[in-house]
This record gives C-alpha cells, sequence and structure tokens, in this order.
C-alpha cells in the first residue's frame, strides 16, 4: 500500500510541476489532449540564422527591483492599491522571484486581471501563447528582460499561510514573478507519457 500511495504523490507532484512549466514557458514544454508531455523546443522551431531577433532576445536583464516596480505598475493601472495586496517571495532586491497576491471579489477579479495584463503589455512585457487556447478566465504568462510573470485569478496555494479563508465570493488575484534564464541550459526533445 506504501508504494502505491508513493506512486500515486509522485505522479501527482509531477502533473502539478509540468503544468506550472507549461504555463510559464510554453515555448519548451506542451502538454498534449492524450497526456503525452513534450519537452523541448517545438520542432518547427526557425533556425537561429533565419530567425528574426524578437525584443525579448535584445532587452536587457531586468532586476528584481524593476520587476517589483513593474508589478506595482500594473496592480495600480488596475485601480487597485498595491499595498492591500501582499508581496510573494523573499525581500531583498538579489531574490529570482517575487509577486504579489490579494484576496478579491471573483465578480471583480477577472476585469482586473485584465487591466493589469492591459499594463504589463503597455509597458513592453510580451505575451505568451496558451497552448490550451486563449480561455477569457485563463491565467497569462508574460515574458522580458529573463523575467516571466504569470497573471492569475486562481492558485490559492500560491497565497501567504496566514491569509484567511476565501468565501464563496472571494478568489485570489495573484502575479508570480521567475527570472528564469533557459538559454544556455539546452533542453532535451524527449516524450513522456503520464497515465
Amino acid at each position: 500500500m506504501n508504494a502505491l500511495l508513493k506512486r500515486v504523490w509522485i505522479g501527482l507532484a509531477t502533473t502539478l510541476i509540468v503544468s506550472l512549466a507549461a504555463v510559464v514557458l510554453p515555448d519548451h514544454i506542451q502538454i498534449a489532449d492524450d497526456g503525452r508531455i513534450h519537452l523541448g523546443a517545438p520542432a518547427s522551431t526557425p533556425s537561429l540564422s533565419t530567425a528574426a531577433p524578437t525584443p525579448e532576445s535584445s532587452a536587457p536583464p531586468l532586476t528584481r527591483d524593476a520587476v517589483d516596480e513593474v508589478i506595482r505598475t500594473a496592480v495600480s493601472a488596475a485601480g487597485l492599491d498595491p499595498a492591500q495586496g501582499r508581496p510573494i517571495g523573499p525581500a531583498g532586491a538579489d531574490s529570482n522571484r517575487t509577486g504579489w497576491t490579494a484576496v478579491r471579489e471573483k465578480a471583480t477579479a477577472q476585469s482586473e486581471m485584465n487591466a493589469i495584463c492591459a499594463d504589463l503589455e503597455r509597458q513592453g512585457w510580451t505575451l505568451n501563447p496558451n497552448p490550451k487556447g486563449d480561455r477569457p478566465d485563463a491565467s497569462r504568462s508574460y515574458k522580458r528582460g529573463g523575467w516571466y510573470l504569470l497573471v492569475s485569478t486562481r492558485g490559492t496555494t500560491q497565497a501567504p499561510s496566514t491569509t484567511s479563508a476565501l468565501t464563496d465570493s472571494q478568489t485570489y488575484l495573484t502575479l508570480t514573478g521567475l527570472q528564469l534564464n533557459l538559454s544556455d541550459i539546452p533542453l532535451p526533445e524527449i516524450t513522456v507519457r503520464i497515465g
């Protein structure tokens, strides 16, 4: 029974990690409808000699302080007070993760998320394509200067543990920033089948 339970937990953990990675890094991780996971760049990637440079590839790296300011600006542009939420991640400019979360009413959270996303695009962040399609309530991932921002109206596990329980009419509005530099790490072309 212990071995079965261990396999179930490993499968759940793997699914959670791969799902989050697929949202943050859609160019490197694809999940097919049959559950197969493909790691690495898609097969149809143009060669480096013919690919035009993207704004992301020529953008200078951002600092943690700059990303914190981007988050505060986007939250303010949505008509929210950044002080009403809570920061995510450790304090200090040398950290490679940051973020902000707040409890919001479900009735307004989606429009607030849309306003935040619009401001991120205004600030020059590039929207990552969503491999599952563009549902209006889907989380959105942006990239710029070596950082990825995930904007979501879900994700109760990302909220600080001191936050009180949500009512049925509430949700979390969350911006999570991760600094990732994958250009120096070659990703293998692997296909994995779960289940």
